[in-house]
């Protein structure tokens, strides 16, 4: 656009330099720049042709910076909802794989009430498929002398849950019952419990020899569940209860 108003004004002086040479005076000299700029406006009455290309380019401006305004902002919005989503799904997975859960607690216990003619070399517990202790004692001085073995503690998805045992004993004598030293024990079990809405279980795995003297050794070794549903303190409902609405802690239950 530019080129053509060049090249309308230089045309414009060449017709008047033309007229002026016609009339045997001389062409103009330095002030034809000046001539030139002023040629260059549109006779009156016509519209102004420069003027409207200059507001056109300047529309087309302002149209494309505000456009691409609102697409950075509909970009910043869906940052937010994708930094939002990943954050629930964390939750979530957590939630799932973790077993997060205000609304229950579970506590497991294993408990040896063995004697003495037993010594618990090895210990495998898992719930639900999954590791939850693991213990070798190649003497099993250590493993025999704890009464009770804490293998468990803390909030778990309220349902069913299956407990999976694996101990293995080694036979433990003197004298006339060293021969007992021989023998391994090798017991496999497992208990499903309902660990419930608003309520503590607490589950003891108890080994102990069933029977009397006149039980063969080998069918002595066994286990027994024991377990204990109460309801959770208040504190710990409250605890669940503000997190969500952020209310403070509900006053004891009666």
């Amino acid at each position: 656009m530019r080129q053509v108003r060049v090249g309308s004004v230089v045309g414009t002086a060449l017709a008047v330099a033309s007229v002026v040479l016609a009339q045997g005076e001389q062409p103009p000299g330095v002030g034809a720049t000046e001539t030139t700029v002023e040629v260059s406006s549109a006779p009156a009455g016509a519209p102004a042709a420069p003027a409207a290309e200059v507001g056109e380019l300047r529309t087309a401006d302002e149209s494309y910076e505000v456009k691409i305004k609102d697409i950075e902002e509909k970009v910043n919005e869906l940052k937010e909802k994708i930094f939002r989503s990943k954050a629930r799904l964390l939750a979530l997975q957590e939630a799932v794989i973790g077993g997060v859960s205000a609304g229950s607690r579970a506590t497991i216990i294993h408990r040896n009430e063995m004697g003495a003619t037993f010594r618990l070399k090895e210990m495998h517990y898992f719930i639900d498929g999954a590791p939850l202790r693991q213990e070798v004692d190649d003497t099993g001085e250590a493993l025999s002398a704890k009464e009770e073995i804490e293998l468990f503690t803390g909030n778990i998805v309220p349902g069913n849950h299956q407990v999976t045992v694996n101990l293995v004993y080694q036979g433990h004598g003197y004298g006339v019952f060293s021969y007992l030293n021989g023998y391994t024990f090798r017991i496999k079990s497992s208990y499903t419990f309902r660990a419930e809405e608003g309520k503590e279980s607490t589950l003891r795995i108890v080994a102990f020899e069933k029977g009397g003297p006149l039980v063969e050794l080998k069918d002595r070794p066994t286990v027994r569940y024991d377990l204990q549903v109460t309801r959770m303190r208040a504190r710990k409902t409250a605890e669940g209860a503000a997190a969500t609405s952020g209310e403070g802690a509900a006053p004891a239950a009666p």
